[in-house]
């Protein structure tokens, strides 16, 4: 465990730098949360002043698309440097925003095989509880997933895969090349829906935080759920 801690610090202070250097600011503070295959990196306070400024003209597309920009840019600095700290290989990489809350998330999920125990379900949660919630979601987006998967990173740190998940009109609009105006259209309606499925009756804890994205050449997506602490 405490390996699992200093590596955990290292990729921290790694992503932390790196976002400093290229974005002139850094966040206030990161957590990285490491279960393999996933790792996630949230961090806290993160908006340059040019961003406040642009924010306050209501230009949020224009800070999210330079901020995709960039991150393309840096995902091959990432995935070499999470090569070096932990010989991981990683093959997907989401990444999400919430201006409102100065704050992102990037998840990193590496090659390393998934193990069916490697993720219980705690036994103060109810899960069939959670899975109505969750079907409630589905049918409010209108969408059939041909498989969910739910996992616990850590007790405050939920992780849901959806694959699947793409109606025809969607298709057709990737297929199209209007695969970011769904994405700024969609994703907030998205968010809001999963803010409101009621999860907080069943965890019994605040919801801190949500953050999802997907990959639509897999037809994949990642929800994050972070919680408060346990009082």
């Amino acid at each position: 465990m405490p390996k699992e801690r200093s590596i955990e610090t290292e990729v921290g202070g790694f992503i932390s730098t790196l976002l400093r250097k290229h974005f002139g600011k850094g966040p206030t503070s990161i957590y990285v949360t490491i279960k393999r295959p996933y790792i996630i990196m949230h961090f806290r306070g993160f908006t340059t002043t040019m961003e406040k400024i642009l924010l306050k003209q209501n230009e949020w597309k224009r800070v999210l698309e330079t901020r995709d920009l960039l991150v393309d840019e840096l995902k091959p600095i990432i995935s070499q440097q999470l090569k070096d700290i932990g010989g991981w290989t990683f093959e997907e990489f989401y990444v999400d925003w919430n201006l409102n809350l100065e704050t992102g998330t990037f998840l990193a999920i590496t090659d390393d095989k998934q193990e069916p125990n490697d993720f219980e379900w705690p036994t103060d949660f109810p899960k069939k509880a959670f899975e109505m919630k969750l079907e409630n979601v589905s049918k409010s987006l209108h969408r059939d997933p041909d498989q969910t998967a739910a996992h616990w990173v850590n007790d405050r740190t939920l992780l849901i895969q959806w694959s699947g998940v793409l109606t025809e009109i969607e298709k057709a609009l990737i297929k199209d090349g209007h695969s970011e105006i769904l994405k700024f259209t969609k994703r907030p309606l998205e968010r809001s829906i999963l803010e409101e499925a009621g999860f907080e009756s069943v965890f019994e804890r605040r919801i801190q935080v949500i953050f999802l994205d997907w990959d639509y050449d897999s037809n994949i997506g990642y929800v994050v759920i972070v919680l408060d602490a346990k009082k």
